[in-house]
């Protein structure tokens, strides 16, 4: 069985996904990051970094164990199943290689081209202006690494779940903002579809239910 500590993010949702994906047994535990439920002695235990997703498995080898930062959770789980992260070297660099860029990248520059835009209590036209053409030019890099492939690794893997939240939460601003630059994102689009019709995808994104 896996505890999942997350909420409604793009991050926790990659392993919502993940875990729906794989089969696995896990259990939801919702932190409220709106009541500040992440700063809990018994979350901090967990992860000091004080941020969903984490995760304890407690199907490991000499007891419980707990994992936090979304990157390290999506590769734990693929080596424990098998499943969504290749062995061939070749196939597994290119996994993360975009896992790497979801994030050191997307999930960076999206999250903060959101914060300036939408929560940022005074507003900054050089720091919105920054953020987005930056978050745009990553979405292109996407496009890019699409062209040809079903997937960004070519086959679906745990790259496309750690994308796929973010780059699915930007689409609407992106195309409310400039629709002339996101028509040119094809093959962005056609993959948002791509995935959007997983079931298991559908599932993991409704995860937790609030």
């Amino acid at each position: 069985m896996i505890d999942l500590y997350t909420w409604t993010t793009p991050n926790g949702r990659k392993i919502s996904m993940m875990l729906e994906e794989t089969g696995l047994a896990y259990k939801v535990i919702p932190v409220n990051l709106q009541k500040e439920e992440q700063f809990t002695p018994e979350f901090t235990a967990i992860n000091p970094n004080q941020k969903i997703p984490a995760i304890v498995d407690h199907d490991v080898a000499g007891g419980p164990l707990a994992i936090f930062e979304s990157g390290a959770i999506l590769v734990h789980l693929g080596e424990k199943t098998g499943k969504f992260l290749p062995t061939n070297v070749r196939q597994r660099s290119r996994v993360m290689q975009w896992l790497m860029y979801q994030m050191s990248h997307v999930g960076p520059i999206l999250g903060q081209a959101g914060h300036f835009a939408n929560q940022a209590p005074e507003k900054i036209p050089y720091a919105i202006q920054r953020f987005v053409n930056e978050a745009v030019r990553i979405v292109g890099v996407l496009n890019v690494g699409l062209n040809g492939a079903e997937f960004l690794a070519g086959d679906y893997s745990i790259a496309d779940m750690a994308t796929y939240p973010w780059v699915m939460a930007a689409w609407g601003p992106f195309q409310a903002m400039m629709p002339d630059k996101v028509a040119e994102f094809g093959n962005v689009k056609r993959w948002l579809d791509a995935m959007g019709a997983r079931p298991a995808v559908q599932r993991g994104m409704a995860i937790p239910a609030v």
